[in-house]
């Protein structure tokens, strides 16, 4: 059912004794490497649309009349043509990026 692979992640891949030595090596080597990223994440990609007027919003929406039976009807037809995307914005706080690899506080 769900081949994610995470139970082989311990198994050890040397054919002798000192198998624990090289483990510890590349923890240490994988600890220095993660001190040059900052868990810490600055900017973010915005999820608002600028519209052809100039608007800013999530959705935008248009309302049409549809005539049925003699009847009038309004409707709301989502326009998502000529949307253009807010692009990347900048954070008032920093957050903690999801994907840091060390443990920050233990509880």
């Amino acid at each position: 059912m769900g081949g994610s692979g995470s139970k082989s992640k311990g198994a050890s891949s040397g054919s002798g004794g000192d198998s624990g030595s090289v483990g510890s090596e590349q923890s240490v080597a994988r600890l220095k490497g993660a001190r040059n990223a900052t868990p810490f994440v600055f900017t973010r990609r915005s999820s608002l649309y600028y519209d052809e007027d100039g608007d800013l919003a999530h959705e935008f929406y248009e309302e049409t009349v549809v005539t049925k039976n003699g009847r009038k009807k309004s409707k709301l037809k989502r326009i998502q043509k000529n949307l253009i995307p807010q692009g990347i914005i900048k954070l008032d706080h920093p957050c903690i990026h999801v994907d840091f690899p060390i443990i920050l506080c233990e509880g």
